[in-house]
């Protein structure tokens, strides 16, 4: 997804209801980190450290990796913990769980799925667009950006750096431009 496009379908969200503001801090969160659909309903509160302007993810295979988080992201994790879950009975067991439902237990995968499924088509994009497409962008945005691909793999918890290069496969246009701006028999 672009970044329009990722910014259209958050656009399309209701935040005068409570779910919308918390799946606001959802998608801010899993477009600002870069997280799998798994580490972001798993997120615990006792994982913020929002102060500093990092959370503590617990990724594949109970690996754990500090990664940065935007001050949109924050901004929405705030308002979300702060004023929307304040007033929701929390289960036992999902004290510590940042985002849950209306019944208070967390969230499950495929309700991450129907939200972006259901954005998408507001926002009328035709692409088809998972939980995953965030991470993808994430990723593809920072290289895109001229991030170094060693610190893409350790935001996206990548054992190896070729994981990472997969999700970074760039388009033509972005190649050949670079091609243009930096190869000398290109610089006319």
């Amino acid at each position: 997804l672009s970044f329009e496009e990722i910014e259209s379908m958050i656009g399309k969200l209701d935040l005068s209801k409570s779910d919308g503001a918390r799946n606001k801090a959802i998608l801010e969160t899993m477009y600002s980190c870069g997280l799998r659909v798994s580490e972001v309903i798993n997120l615990k509160i006792s994982c913020l450290y929002l102060d500093i302007g990092f959370i503590r993810v617990i990724g594949k295979g109970d690996k754990e990796r500090l990664v940065p988080i935007g001050s949109d992201a924050i901004k929405y994790i705030n308002i979300y913990k702060n004023e929307i879950r304040v007033h929701t009975k929390v289960q036992n067991q999902f004290e510590d769980v940042l985002f849950i439902n209306r019944f208070g237990k967390g969230l499950s995968r495929i309700m991450i799925f129907y939200i972006i499924k259901d954005l998408a088509a507001k926002a009328e994009i035709k692409k088809n667009i998972s939980p995953h497409t965030f991470r993808h962008s994430f990723a593809t945005h920072l290289v895109e950006g001229g991030a170094d691909l060693r610190a893409v793999q350790q935001m996206l918890g990548h054992e190896s750096i070729t994981t990472t290069e997969i999700y970074t496969h760039l388009d033509r246009d972005y190649l050949r431009s670079t091609l243009h701006q930096f190869h000398p028999a290109f610089k006319k």
